[in-house]
């Protein structure tokens, strides 16, 4: 009897032992990946996906996905002590975060992008702003085509518009943008007040959220992303884009690669990134069609009447005045 309790006793032990240093072998393997954070959305990150597991990647890699206001705040917080060796992120917050923490190493590779931009990180893709309408709903309820942001302030829009916050979403921005180029800052503050009034409950936190209502019919137009309603209006939608007078603006995202002490390391976070600038492209080019190197090309539908580009540097501190200025109109 005891010498039975004895072979279990050590059985136990053995077994025990066995789960440790898988636990161990595990968790070792798991700090060789290279962690990959992301503010991309659902369309951007399968991308990316394919193009690293096309290149043999898969395994080797953990990539995360976060809002744009908590990877910028992660960002700005930590530098380069973020978990993340590669990050994709709105190229103002990349900036920024390498101003305040020169945490980015100059890429490796080369690339042939339409516009310059630092060393150390290159754009992935880009999203437009524009004016979308339901046109049924437009139709239900007597409602004139807009031409501009400053039609949907109209008394007649009230409670059918509806608009991202800046607060919240990148999307947001190019509205805000839109609005102070346009206008005076008196006159662009009663724009943007009389256009959140008639917003009212459909004020979005998220830049789909007006694309998803307008789709819906619960409001007659929305501001976002110009390939989104394209998008829809290609599968069949009663979608209709407007590109608004006041100007069509864009931001782009872009890859960087966090400068760490694992060379080793590192150096696989450069080949992954250089991966997703490349090999990513084509299939991100069908969901933002906007190019961004020599070569590329998008469709006649795709390009947006007035393209407009912000005459100061996008900052995180020139978004955060732009936010004042919206939170003063409401």
């Amino acid at each position: 009897m005891f010498k039975t309790m004895k072979i279990a006793l050590l059985s136990l032990v053995a077994l025990s032992l066995v789960f440790v240093l898988v636990g161990r072998n595990s968790g070792k393997a798991d700090e060789e990946k290279v962690v990959i954070y992301t503010n991309g959305d659902e369309e951007a990150t399968a991308a990316m996906e394919t193009s690293l597991k096309d290149a043999g990647y898969e395994g080797k890699y953990v990539l995360q996905s976060l809002g744009t206001s908590e990877l910028g705040g992660k960002l700005l917080a930590e530098g380069a002590e973020i978990e993340a060796d590669v990050v994709t992120m709105s190229s103002y917050f990349i900036e920024s975060a390498q101003d305040q923490h020169s945490m980015f190493k100059d890429l490796s590779f080369s690339t042939k992008a339409l516009e310059q931009h630092p060393a150390y990180y290159t754009p992935i893709l880009a999203n437009t702003g524009s004016i979308f309408v339901n046109t049924e709903v437009l139709k239900q309820k007597g409602l004139p085509m807009p031409t501009s942001i400053k039609d949907l302030t109209k008394p007649e829009y009230k409670g059918f518009v509806s608009i991202p916050n800046i607060l919240d979403s990148s999307t947001g921005w190019l509205l805000v943008q839109a609005i102070i180029s346009q206008y005076s800052d008196g006159e662009g503050k009663k724009v943007l007040h009389d256009l959140i009034a008639n917003s009212g409950p459909h004020l979005e936190s998220s830049g789909s959220g007006p694309i998803n209502k307008v789709q819906a019919g619960e409001v007659a137009a929305g501001f976002g992303l110009r390939y989104q309603a394209v998008m829809a209006k290609e599968s069949g939608l009663p979608i209709k884009f407007v590109d608004p007078i006041e100007g069509n603006f864009s931001y782009t995202e872009s890859v960087a690669v966090v400068n760490k002490d694992n060379e080793a390391k590192t150096s696989l976070a450069m080949k992954m990134a250089e991966t997703i600038s490349k090999d990513a492209r084509e299939e991100l080019l069908e969901h933002y069609p906007v190019a961004l190197y020599e070569g590329e090309k998008v469709t006649e539908k795709n390009k947006p009447a007035h393209p407009m580009k912000f005459e100061l540097p996008l900052t995180v501190e020139l978004l955060k005045q732009h936010q004042e200025f919206f939170k003063s109109a409401q």
